[in-house]
């Protein structure tokens, strides 16, 4: 299996295709948008893109993506993310004056970074990118935020580690593919629709899975592109698509609303308690 996923070697992304797949080949990309093209192309098995972290929220450019491709998701996997501050060999800490990461990590380590007075704080388009922005450029006094093994991949020296402000700090990722899961193995479902705005479209909508006691894991609202103030409706439930009481619920979800799309139905992530960190 190659899973292509975004950003340099030592990603959290690439972190999480192996802890899929941990016999997987992986494939860096330089975007999502490139993930989705490696999949859809046959470059690449499947596809690794994270969704949604318990600090940070939903990566929404993700969401849309969904929409945008043909692509279903096949499966999920969850890491723990212990974000560190990683410098050049012999760097100091107060000796920093820029320090990169991407927006997400910079919001999940808010607090520790804001303590880093007169330190410029630069978004850059990946955790591991910016460790090898530090290790390629000219600065000295440059950091990044980034995982352990980006630090091993990049020969840069750890200076202070778990600098997320809480300890939960735990990113959901998906999988697609070309190819729709194995109907057997689905215990999850994701759906993206629209509704007519009415007085209580949304509770008229979802309620065909509260009358069948599905549990809704997962609800968030994105603009429709072009049609301004219109929103769409992402939903995660804790059921197979092939089930009927699922397959009831989606057809009184259409009832309601403009359009409906099942964007995969698939294996729930399983772990037991701490089986998290990568």
């Amino acid at each position: 299996m190659r899973i292509a996923f975004q950003g340099e070697p030592g990603a959290y992304s690439e972190a999480a295709a192996l802890r899929f797949a941990p016999e997987a080949i992986v494939m860096p990309c330089r975007s999502f948008e490139d993930v989705f093209a490696a999949v859809a192309e046959g470059r690449a098995t499947r596809g690794i893109l994270p969704m949604e972290n318990s600090i940070g929220g939903s990566i929404h450019r993700n969401y849309d993506l969904l929409v945008e491709h043909e692509l279903p998701i096949v499966g999920e996997v969850e890491i723990a993310v212990d974000h560190c501050l990683l410098v050049r060999p012999g760097t100091r800490l107060e000796d920093l004056a820029i320090v990169y990461s991407h927006p997400q990590a910079l919001a999940q380590c808010e607090q520790r970074l804001a303590r880093m007075a007169g330190v410029e704080i630069v978004a850059v388009y990946d955790t591991a990118g910016g460790a090898k922005m530090v290790a390629e450029g000219e600065r000295a006094d440059a950091g990044a935020v980034a995982s352990r093994r980006a630090a091993e991949v990049f020969g840069l020296e750890v200076a202070a580690e778990k600098i997320q402000d809480y300890d939960d700090n735990i990113t959901r990722f998906v999988l697609i593919g070309r190819t729709p899961a194995a109907a057997e193995e689905a215990t999850k479902t994701s759906l993206v629709f629209a509704l007519q705005s009415t007085p209580g479209a949304l509770h008229k909508a979802l309620g065909g899975f509260a009358l069948r006691d599905i549990n809704l894991t997962k609800l968030e609202s994105r603009p429709i592109r072009g049609r301004a103030w219109e929103y769409m409706f992402y939903v995660d439930v804790d059921v197979a698509r092939q089930s009927l009481e699922c397959g009831r619920a989606i057809t009184h979800l259409g009832e309601f609303s403009r359009w409906v799309r099942v964007l995969g139905s698939y294996a729930a992530w399983n772990h037991g308690p701490g089986d998290l960190r990568t």
